[in-house]
């Protein structure tokens, strides 16, 4: 089954994501987590004090979608040589990228990409996938700088599939399928800007 766009955003739709397992010859499977992770969009979104002062002391130039596919590579050459992201993800989400529903938040030091993350964005959903880094909290700083633009722009679910301690930092929290569904749907309904 080929990973079309088209194909993807209906997977999102229906709360499910690919994955592919490199035990398999990256074979593509479906994830529909019966526990979803969300990252809250509200007060309850935690950033440390030394995070936020260097978020604050414009360290770093924080850009959105100025390299997406080197921030996808850089993702999977993040993961060791377990990576979920295959070279047939890495080619749908770039699609994705061109028709305008995946998007990377970056940082850049000294002109070099040294930390980003990217995922889906459909209606006032944002469906995170992977973030990496090559210097030290250049990844934490691109998710705050995320929360930021869709605090902005009035979104209603920040998605991060699985929980893991990475992101439980920032209060993150497991909820139902039911209850992320719903949310999702209430995000789908709100207008675009």
């Amino acid at each position: 089954m080929l990973l079309t766009p088209q194909l993807l955003i209906q997977a999102y739709l229906s709360g499910s994501f690919p994955m592919a397992d490199p035990d398999e010859g990256d074979a593509i499977y479906w994830h529909t987590p019966t526990r979803r992770g969300i990252i809250p969009l509200d007060e309850r979104f935690k950033v440390s004090k030394n995070l936020r002062r260097l978020y604050n002391k414009n360290k770093f130039e924080l850009v959105i979608n100025r390299n997406f596919p080197l921030v996808i590579e850089k993702c999977s050459q993040n993961r060791d040589d377990d990576t979920w992201i295959s070279d047939e993800i890495k080619e749908a989400y770039i699609a994705m990228y061109h028709e305008g529903f995946a998007h990377s938040f970056e940082a850049y030091l000294d002109g070099e990409l040294v930390g980003g993350l990217y995922g889906v964005c459909i209606r006032k959903a944002f469906f995170g996938e992977s973030m990496f880094h090559t210097v030290n909290d250049a990844s934490k700083i691109c998710l705050v700088f995320l929360v930021e633009f869709l605090r902005e722009h009035h979104f209603k679910l920040l998605d991060t599939q699985y929980l893991n301690d990475h992101i439980a930092q920032f209060g993150a929290y497991e909820i139902s399928h039911k209850k992320f569904l719903e949310i999702l749907e209430e995000a789908l309904d709100l207008p675009e800007d």
